[in-house]
């Protein structure tokens, strides 16, 4: 049996949630490697729905052990929260079922007011990131300051960071003219929770050594998507962190051998919210049918997201760069009742034919994309649990969608509901 990781195939929003929730059914561990609560899933299960943003998917299934790796940003605040929230549901979540990584930074209360002043001062250029505080957290990271887990154990190592921290930024909120941070106040506030927090912490990297010599099952969970890579992305908009496979490793404590089947979840057309470039974007009467029977808003922030066609270029070069053994291909039945369907196979590009996404900012502004058109289907796809109630265009969409991108669909959703997915190729079965 293999390791699951999955990760987001486009601009994320391709419903990690319910696929890891579906997948979860299979496995013992459930890891969040990257991202913050910037993230977010939506689970339907029953009557019930969950909304999650820092929690892992798998907090739903009674008996997971559920964890927080120390490539996550973690607002404690945030985590209080949504902890208390999913209990209200009935979610009864301990220590013992909920593990967060004692080396993860923590985002703290000026991480969310720089992000947001960044935001306000860039004007037009803002990168339309989600205001709460992520890109700063990183920053802090990489550059050695970060307050993390473990140091809210360790009076005089929080003192010590907290002060450094606050003398570190309290000049550029100066050069705004924004009101300073008062490491007392942050050091008090950081004090009350941090019996609350401490319960949930441990040596994740050690738990996962035990679970993997134990032949568990572990699927790992990305946030954000591969195109929203800080290396790989449509940079400058992109997040804070690598979103590829790659990091499942380097933020959950695994060695990379022990990472099994990259699942890339994918769409079957295209969202994107926030700023960037966006080659398939439909603005017209197609691009608002696609948001309102997708129900395309972010589950975190509720912004409206931007739709258009399948782009199999952008595809194909995410599954290259995220390491993708094969795809989820979610939202079929949105595109229920087109006559027609378009498929980006190529991008154009001041004359010249691509089949890449160019690197450079300018460049990626002014692709254009090269479609083929296809036959639609009329008869509804929702709900289908098999290959054989899917009608004959939709499986002919599915096979021409493999052959661009260059890997399989190894499992189809038709529904958020977590048992309308049709199992293709089970990934933990792979072999790998």
């Amino acid at each position: 049996m293999s390791n699951v990781a999955v990760i987001g195939a486009q601009w994320g929003d391709e419903g990690k949630g319910k696929i890891v929730d579906w997948l979860s059914e299979r496995a013992d561990v459930v890891v969040r490697f990257q991202g913050g609560h910037n993230a977010g899933h939506t689970l339907v299960i029953g009557n019930q729905t969950y909304k999650l943003s820092l929690l892992p998917s798998g907090v739903v299934r009674p008996g997971k052990l559920s964890v927080i790796g120390s490539g996550v940003v973690v607002d404690p605040w945030a985590f209080l929260d949504e902890l208390d929230r999913v209990r209200g549901q009935g979610l009864n979540l301990q220590p013992g079922d909920l593990l967060i990584a004692e080396t993860a930074a923590l985002i703290l209360p000026v991480h969310r007011r720089l992000d947001q002043a960044r935001e306000a001062a860039r004007g037009d250029g803002k990168i339309g990131t989600t205001g709460r505080g992520i890109g700063p957290a990183y920053e802090d990271k990489v550059g050695r300051r970060a307050v993390r887990v473990a140091d809210l154990g360790e009076p005089e190592t929080l003192k010590a960071k907290v002060e450094y921290l606050a003398q570190h930024h309290n000049a550029y909120l100066r050069g705004l003219g924004e009101e300073e941070i008062d490491p007392a106040e942050l050091l008090a506030s950081l004090a009350g929770i941090a019996p609350r927090i401490l319960p949930f912490a441990g040596r994740v990297w050690e738990r996962l050594e035990q679970a993997r010599l134990a032949d568990k099952r572990i699927l790992f969970e990305g946030a954000q998507a591969v195109m929203l890579d800080v290396d790989y992305g449509t940079y400058p908009y992109v997040t804070s962190s690598n979103t590829v496979a790659g990091q499942a490793a380097t933020g959950s404590g695994m060695g990379p051998t022990n990472i099994g089947y990259v699942l890339g979840i994918t769409k079957a057309y295209t969202t994107r919210v926030g700023a960037g470039p966006f080659p398939t974007e439909l603005t017209d009467a197609i691009g608002e049918k696609l948001g309102e029977r997708g129900r395309e808003f972010g589950t975190v922030t509720g912004r409206k997201r931007r739709c258009g066609w399948f782009d199999a270029v952008m595809v194909r070069q995410a599954i290259k760069t995220g390491g993708v053994n094969g795809i989820a291909l979610t939202k079929l039945d949105v595109l229920d009742g087109f006559d027609e369907l378009k498929v980006c196979v190529g991008y154009r590009l001041d004359g010249r034919e691509l089949d890449h996404l160019p690197a450079g900012q300018a460049a990626q502004a002014r692709v254009e994309p090269i479609y083929e058109t296809m036959e639609g289907w009329q008869d509804s796809t929702h709900g289908a649990r098999s290959w054989a109630q899917l009608p004959a265009s939709a499986v002919k969409y599915i096979r021409r969608i493999e052959e661009l991108i260059e890997a399989p669909v190894a499992l189809l959703s038709t529904s958020p509901e977590r048992d309308d997915t049709i199992l293709v190729r089970d990934p933990f079965a792979s072999g790998l």
